[in-house]
């Protein structure tokens, strides 16, 4: 039995009736640009094949009934009208409530649902299971209720539930890869204006594999770490006279980083416009046909959100520094740092020498054995139902 027939039966005898239908919306990975969603700048971001899978029931009368087959708890049982942002993060539930909440905030009429999700994204490893928990109650609810919204909209609206209604200050990144992400591309996205472009991505017809390295260290978001360099962003774009970092340019970088008196700023600001460069040098090199050329790029943004943003930690360093030792072309962390996972691009020949590498050196140093899969650049949210 497949995960969209087994997720449409728990539903039917959770809640007693068939659902409306089943959608799903991935996880992703980010190539390349982090934390430069947040500046308006430009990011790399892939779909995952890990996703949320979601049956759901459109309901008439203002009750919303959300439950989890991942996790060993009742039907959570809301009221739309009395839907309000939290305080407290308020456990997984919160993300598609906060969904509905921000649906109808936005003056869109959902007047309440069902759902019923399981998920194989892996949580805390930062590939985004919450912006795939986001998008596909998004995605239902746009279609059950005749909404007539596009898939950036369904992802700002995402965005908007996570960071008001949640509390997590994330920019739009995650949402936008889950909702518009295509198979065998990676996404182009400028966080300013939202224009997209399908970057041809397929790694297996040049020999390649992107290796996934989930360090099993769990980092939290909304511990203050990503406000903090969020407000660091800002507080320099203030200093240069810009309203974003990425109105920066890469050749006046030098000059304007010596106009920053504070250094924790100087260095935020260094990451963000050369992050910036290396997603425009990685779509330089890959329209070129150079896909092995990108792995420079990718170590180069490791350093960066090691030395300047300094959101790794050893284990990540560990991965990184321990493919390119074995002959990785490239690897860096990815996603909001302090944990989660690291990319390493390799010959499809050598991913499993490489990975061994990584597993014996997490051995020896006594850390978690890591979780360690490929990266396929996977389709969007989608209907499966």
């Amino acid at each position: 039995m497949g995960p969209v027939t087994e997720v449409a039966e728990q539903f039917t005898e959770l809640y007693g009736h068939v659902p409306d239908g089943v959608w799903s919306a991935p996880g992703r990975v980010n190539l390349i640009g982090e934390y430069t969603d947040v500046n308006e700048g430009f990011v790399m971001p892939l779909a995952l094949p890990h996703t949320v899978v979601a049956a759901v029931s459109r309901r008439t009368d203002g009750v919303l009934r959300l439950h989890s087959a991942d996790i060993d708890a009742p039907v959570v049982e809301l009221r739309v009208d009395e839907l309000a942002p939290l305080s407290d993060g308020g456990g997984w539930a919160a993300y598609p409530a906060g969904v509905v909440w921000a649906l109808r905030a936005a003056g869109h009429p959902v007047g309440g649902a069902d759902l019923h999700l399981a998920s194989t994204v892996p949580t805390g490893a930062g590939l985004s299971s919450s912006a795939a928990l986001e998008v596909v109650t998004a995605l239902a609810l746009n279609e059950l209720f005749e909404l007539g919204l596009s898939r950036p909209e369904l992802a700002v609206l995402s965005q908007r539930a996570e960071n008001a209604f949640v509390g997590v200050p994330c920019g739009v990144m995650d949402q936008m890869a889950s909702a518009c992400c295509t198979e065998g591309h990676a996404l182009h996205l400028d966080c300013r204006d939202l224009s997209i472009r399908q970057v041809p991505f397929d790694l297996a017809a040049h020999g390649l594999c992107l290796l996934v390295v989930d360090t099993r260290v769990k980092h939290e978001l909304g511990d203050g770490a990503y406000a903090e360099r969020r407000a660091g962003c800002e507080e320099g774009a203030r200093a240069l006279g810009v309203s974003h970092l990425r109105d920066v340019p890469y050749a006046g970088l030098d000059d304007a980083l010596a106009r920053l008196t504070d250094d924790r700023v100087r260095r935020y600001v260094r990451h963000i416009v050369t992050d910036d460069e290396r997603v425009e040098r990685i779509i330089g090199l890959l329209d070129a046909g150079d896909v092995r050329g990108i792995g420079t790029a990718l170590t180069e943004g490791h350093a960066s959100l090691r030395d300047d943003f300094r959101i790794s930690c050893p284990e990540l360093d560990l991965a990184v520094e321990t493919a390119n030792t074995a002959g990785a072309y490239g690897a860096r962390m990815t996603g909001g740092g302090f944990g989660g996972s690291a990319l390493l691009l390799v010959e499809a020949a050598e991913a499993e020498t490489v990975t061994k590498s990584v597993e014996a050196a997490f051995a020896a140093a006594g850390y978690t054995a890591p979780r360690v899969f490929p990266a396929v650049a996977s389709a969007g949210a989608r209907r499966e139902a």
